[in-house]
């Protein structure tokens, strides 16, 4: 890579995302360091996706069936021509100076293979309380995690070439938990950065039952991408795990009120418990929102736990009983060595 000048393509994966191409691409063509190509992979979109996409001065991938993000973005690597590859999800709107920040991290220091950005706290529509949860959310946890980690989130990140082809395209098996995955891979060879000068506004989901089911579904691959990782240590932790202990405890300690009332303080000691495992998140909550706010954020927030701990069992389950579940690597294990005749 040309540490002073090097040309950058940014691969943006779609999947009906009408609402928010545009104005993820305008971001895109905004930037202070333009980059050389820009790769939109639709992904089997339904909606007008593709006409939005031929709008901008863009290559345009065109899927006939879906296969989820990672082999959209293998397909995007493919088709593009820079040194550097931008990752990008199609609901995000970059902030005008994110490809040049995430490029000057990457020259700064040979051994940084890829630097990844921060959400903004407001999202990039505000579509009410459930999606201004999410983005506050995402924002804490990521901003509080800033500097050399163990993980990277391809939401919005950056990565040389040569590091990516080293180390391999995203395992396509996967169509949730694929940035853990391809981390651990990572890691092994190059730094990760996690910076607040690489920043986007986020389209979140903005609905209670789909955020909650969006939850339940990539907590199933929580087991199955942990059991094959190399456990390098810096991994990201969008929750504390006290937390998530609290949370699981609240349910499994309701029945004993059946025995005597008096045993109801038990899960509401775990409700307590949980309010309390981070303090620092509802005080930026409290900060930002107001006191009122944090009580509904609470609330969200503990569901979102639940609905966590569900998708993480039912995921464990999964892996045991069915070994084309979960990361390609597995399967590549079991599979029984060839045999060589005499």
């Amino acid at each position: 890579m040309s540490r002073e000048h090097p040309t950058v393509s940014v691969i943006i994966p779609n999947h009906n995302y009408e609402k928010t191409l545009r104005a993820c691409l305008e971001s895109v063509f905004a930037q202070t360091l333009r980059p050389l190509d820009v790769v939109v992979v639709d992904d089997a979109s339904t909606d007008s996706s593709r006409d939005i996409a031929r709008e901008f001065p863009c290559v345009l991938v065109a899927r006939p069936d879906n296969g989820g993000v990672s082999a959209a973005r293998n397909l995007g690597v493919a088709a593009s021509r820079g040194e550097v590859l931008f990752f990008l999800d199609s609901d995000i709107a970059l902030a005008p100076d994110a490809i040049e920040n995430a490029v000057a991290l990457l020259g700064a220091d040979p051994e940084t293979g890829c630097v990844h950005g921060v959400l903004d706290p407001e999202p990039l529509y505000d579509d009410g309380p459930v999606e201004v949860y999410h983005c506050l959310h995402a924002h804490f946890w990521r901003r509080r995690s800033a500097g050399m980690v163990g993980t990277a989130f391809f939401a919005l990140a950056a990565i040389e070439r040569r590091v990516f082809e080293a180390t391999g395209p995203f395992d396509e098996n996967l169509r949730d938990s694929e940035d853990v995955e391809y981390s651990d891979r990572l890691a092994a060879t190059h730094r990760i950065r996690l910076s607040e000068r690489v920043t986007g506004r986020h389209d979140d989901v903005d609905r209670l039952l789909p955020m909650l089911a969006e939850q339940y579904r990539r907590s199933q691959l929580l087991v199955p991408v942990a059991a094959v990782e190399r456990r390098r240590g810096g991994g990201l932790r969008a929750n504390r795990t006290r937390g998530v202990l609290a949370a699981a405890l609240v349910p499994a300690t309701l029945p004993l009120a059946l025995l005597t009332p008096w045993l109801l303080a038990v899960p509401l000691a775990c409700a307590l418990a949980f309010a309390l495992a981070d303090v620092e998140l509802s005080r930026f909550v409290a900060r930002r929102e107001g006191w009122p706010f944090l009580l509904r954020f609470t609330a969200l927030h503990f569901a979102v736990h639940l609905a966590l701990v569900l998708g993480a069992v039912h995921g464990g389950v999964r892996w045991l009983v069915d070994p084309g579940f979960g990361p390609s690597v597995r399967r590549r294990r079991d599979r029984p060595s060839a045999v060589v005749a005499p």
